[in-house]
């Protein structure tokens, strides 16, 4: 045995975990022992499910509170709020798109490390099953021709020697060593009776752990497209796109929650079992296989001898010496009766086998082999496994957080999409200058007509005359803008009325005319202005 064997030193953040409170359904604390088969043990994992569920729900009437509040405010939005609430949505967004990075790129190592731990598991448990089977294959074979082939020929060899009393009294002994050699393998441990199917268990176990394998990877690639495609609704305000991302967002919310809690509770369980292993192997063999050969592989020092040197040396003193007969049969008595010289070569033919038997045996039956893969078999599951776990958990917790803040930031983002479209077809309906105003007073009989200026015209027709602006819209009659005129002291020319009696250009051509001949002062006043009030100006300018 080599004396710089590496001991299974159990992690720190397997004790850390293994401290978790263990408290069962009815709130009461239990041994934080590994005892999967006992009832209250796993209610102490499915409290650690609970609590995970305790806060999914807690997260969810948060996120309902929020939305409720959001809808219920329904004041309007200055020019200067919105501003500041759009950047809070991108900030909002580009933290939640971060967080949802850091969490699938942790979440991608958990994984690898979890499966990483999971394959040496079930790596070492086919070789513990390949060494057992390999020793129950070495004893059944040794003990089958020992009770067959060697009987056979020595059957055979006493009808031969039936005349020589010696030889057949040699032939007696060797049947003797033969029962004693049958004895000591029936004194090994027969590690069927474990009725522990290790091969069976590491394809369950691989089997399991590839479902799982891939059934993370499908919610790290979901996570990241989810948060992918958020961003591009809010970068193209789609609003159908951020309501369906709405939608699986809280699904991935929901499911970042319930593997959390699965998880939390692997990782303790894990954890429980990783602290005191060997107790709980003990328990297990117990009644089947002696505590002495257990505790030999577990630990394999040198303070502990070998619980199957007694039977093997006494197998190979028994073949020895059965050789050293069979030797001496083959010098002196196949000279006498030569027929026997074909049985002493099968029984010399069959002990060379089983000799080299025994050698195998021994290899195997050493602890260093077997106490190997143990050790790989719980490195596996308590450093990469459990820490794998851990960055899962470590996943879950920042997937839950990024898509919180992603459902805090998507409604808002909706909202303002909603109120950017509002202030877009928000259109003062009675505003002069609009055009779409102008195209539909027309339509309208009953709103009041609007004066037009008349322009002051001197008898040399000046230049400097001010030409009247169209109304946008007029439905006065031609006596009445021609007693308009008349008040600034002008004679009525049609010329200075454009839309009476002749053909005037497009409104919003005439529109933009009276825009670059007027100054929005003198439109301003001219609408505030009564008709009294225009016809005391018309006399004080003619004055």
């Amino acid at each position: 045995m080599s004396s710089d064997r590496m001991d299974y030193i159990a992690p720190w953040w397997t004790y850390w975990l293994h401290n978790f409170p263990h408290i069962n359904l009815r709130f009461q604390p239990i041994d934080n022992s590994f005892q999967p088969e006992e009832e209250n043990y796993q209610q102490s994992l499915i409290f650690l499910g609970c609590v995970a569920a305790a806060g999914l729900g807690l997260n969810l009437l948060c996120l309902a509170i929020y939305l409720s509040c959001l809808c219920c405010c329904h004041k309007e939005e200055e020019e200067e709020s919105k501003k500041p609430n759009s950047c809070c949505v991108t900030w909002s967004a580009v933290t939640a798109g971060l967080i949802t990075c850091i969490a699938v790129g942790v979440g991608f190592y958990g994984n690898s490390e979890t499966n990483d731990g999971v394959y040496q598991l079930t790596y070492s448990l086919y070789n513990v099953n390949h060494t057992l089977g390999g020793v129950d294959s070495l004893v059944t074979g040794t003990m089958g021709s020992m009770k067959s082939g060697l009987h056979q020929h020595l059957a055979r060899l006493d009808e031969i020697f039936a005349t020589r009393g010696d030889y057949v009294q040699t032939l007696h002994f060797m049947q003797q060593m033969a029962d004693n050699v049958i004895k000591q393998m029936l004194g090994l441990p027969d590690w069927e009776e474990a009725k522990v199917d290790l091969a069976s268990i590491a394809d369950q176990t691989a089997k399991i752990e590839y479902y799982r394998w891939l059934t993370y990877l499908l919610i790290l690639i979901l996570d990241l497209i989810i948060c992918l495609l958020a961003c591009l609704g809010l970068a193209k305000q789609s609003r159908w796109l951020l309501t369906t991302m709405m939608v699986f967002g809280v699904l991935t919310l929901v499911l970042s929650w319930t593997s959390l809690g699965a998880d939390l509770a692997t990782a303790v369980g894990t954890s429980d079992f990783c602290v005191s292993p060997d107790k709980y192997l003990m328990s297990q063999t117990k009644g089947i296989i002696g505590a002495d050969i257990v505790h030999y592989y577990l630990y394999c020092n040198q303070t502990l001898s070998n619980p199957f040197q007694q039977p093997l040396t006494i197998f190979q003193r028994s073949l020895t010496t059965m050789q050293i007969q069979v030797q001496g049969l083959l010098q002196f008595a196949v000279p006498l009766f030569p027929t026997a010289e074909r049985d002493l070569l099968g029984i010399q033919h069959l002990l060379n086998s089983s000799e080299a038997s025994l050698h195998q045996l021994t290899a195997l039956l050493d602890c260093r082999g077997l106490n190997k893969d143990y050790l790989d078999a719980m490195v596996g599951v308590c450093y990469d496994g459990v820490e794998g776990v851990l960055y899962l958990c470590l996943f879950s917790t920042l997937a839950a957080c990024a898509f919180t803040v992603m459902l805090c930031a998507i409604p808002r983002a909706w909202r303002q999409i909603a109120c950017r479209e509002r202030d877009y077809d928000d259109i003062d309906e009675e505003d002069p200058f609009n055009p779409r105003a102008r195209r539909i007073v027309p339509q309208n009989p009953n709103l009041t007509n609007m004066h037009s200026f008349c322009s002051y015209s001197s008898s040399m027709g000046s230049q400097n005359s001010l030409h009247p602006p169209a109304p946008a819209v007029s439905n006065a009659p031609v006596s009445e803008y021609m007693n308009q005129t008349a008040l600034f002291g002008g004679n009525p020319r049609y010329e200075n009325v454009p839309l009476i009696g002749r053909g005037s250009p497009p409104p919003s051509i005439y529109s933009q005319q009276y825009r670059n001949r007027y100054s929005p002062s003198m439109r301003a006043t001219y609408l505030s202005m009564t008709e009294e009030q225009i016809r005391h100006f018309g006399n004080d300018f003619q004055a």
